[in-house]
């Protein structure tokens, strides 16, 4: 090899190792934007599609964080049916000093307005409270919340409302509901009866539901009725001593017995509010609360609450 070769392969050999330096480098430099494309926290949590859901509103949310876990139209207006008897035990409940073991006497307004009057036939949902007879506050709430009675709910009203008359205070106790919406923050929310029962003007969203079904759900009173499947310890005092037996009450919401976790919260229906159902489970540390309005069946509604608790727990955070 002439000296003049031995310098062409030298700088070769330099040429080599440098682009080798290069290459070695390039290699360390693209590693951290490898690791940058990895799914992050917020991908992992939606992996899984968002489920399909027949209702024309719904929403649920992280019960301790209040993130929203779904939705859909979760701020639209829609008919509430008897999931507005939530804000009636609230309301009742928020009372100072409320006695739960306080006797209610069963008037024949109560008895009679869930009866048609011009077939005799039962035309709202009814805890077939017993004229004449007195019940305490504590079990009708049970009655309010589980067959979902509407005689009850009149009951209530009636008693924790003020004014001389029944039309007066039932009117203040949908006041108060009112107020309690409002001191919640419930802006799309309007009550104008102590049912459900609506006038044309009775109206929530699926977000609002929720978030008052988190509030109530704080009380225990609240929280252990409705978690109850049935109920057949009530006590219905007789007049002149001694009690009436009545039939069990059983809860209308079926997620009870048909979901791990659930302990709540209310079903509800109508013509025009279709099928409703406000929810809530348990599962681990998590607690899922939500709410489904104007669903296309009474069926249906509780599987759409369960497609939407599935997809609520199988995300993070």
């Amino acid at each position: 090899m002439t000296i003049g070769q031995g310098a062409r392969v030298r700088r070769r050999a330099a040429v080599a190792v440098a682009a080798g330096a290069v290459l070695g480098a390039g290699v360390l430099a693209t590693a951290p934007a490898q690791a940058a494309t990895a799914p992050s926290v917020a991908t992992a949590r939606t992996a899984t599609a968002a489920p399909q859901v027949s209702a024309q509103g719904a929403y649920a949310m992280n019960s301790a964080t209040g993130r929203q876990l779904f939705g859909k139209a979760p701020d639209g207006r829609l008919r509430t049916g008897s999931t507005t008897k939530i804000m009636t035990a609230l309301v009742v409940l928020s009372q100072r000093n409320v006695d739960l073991d306080k006797k209610i006497k069963i008037k024949k307004e109560y008895t009679d307005y869930v009866i048609d009057p011009a077939t005799g036939a039962q035309r709202y949902s009814s805890a077939h409270l017993i004229l004449g007879d007195s019940m305490k506050t504590r079990d009708l709430l049970y009655g309010l919340l589980l067959p979902s009675g509407c005689d009850a709910a009149y009951a209530l009203a009636d008693t924790y409302g003020t004014g001389s008359t029944t039309a007066q205070r039932t009117k203040s106790f949908i006041g108060k509901m009112n107020s309690k919406a409002r001191e919640l923050g419930l802006t799309n929310t309007h009550f104008d009866g102590f049912d459900g029962v609506s006038n044309g003007n009775n109206y929530s969203s699926p977000r609002d539901l929720a978030r008052l079904a988190g509030v109530a759900l704080k009380n225990k009173t609240f929280k252990k009725v409705v978690g109850t499947k049935v109920k057949d310890d009530m006590q219905s005092y007789r007049p002149g001593g001694g009690t009436h037996a009545m039939a069990p009450w059983t809860n209308s919401n079926t997620l009870l017995s048909t979901y791990r976790g659930a302990f709540g919260v209310k079903t509800g229906s109508g013509p025009e509010a279709k099928f409703c159902l406000v929810f809530a489970a348990t599962r681990g540390s998590k607690t899922v609360v939500g709410a489904i309005l104007a669903d296309t069946s009474a069926d249906q509604r509780f599987k759409d609450a369960t497609k939407i608790l599935d997809y609520g727990f199988a995300q993070r955070g």
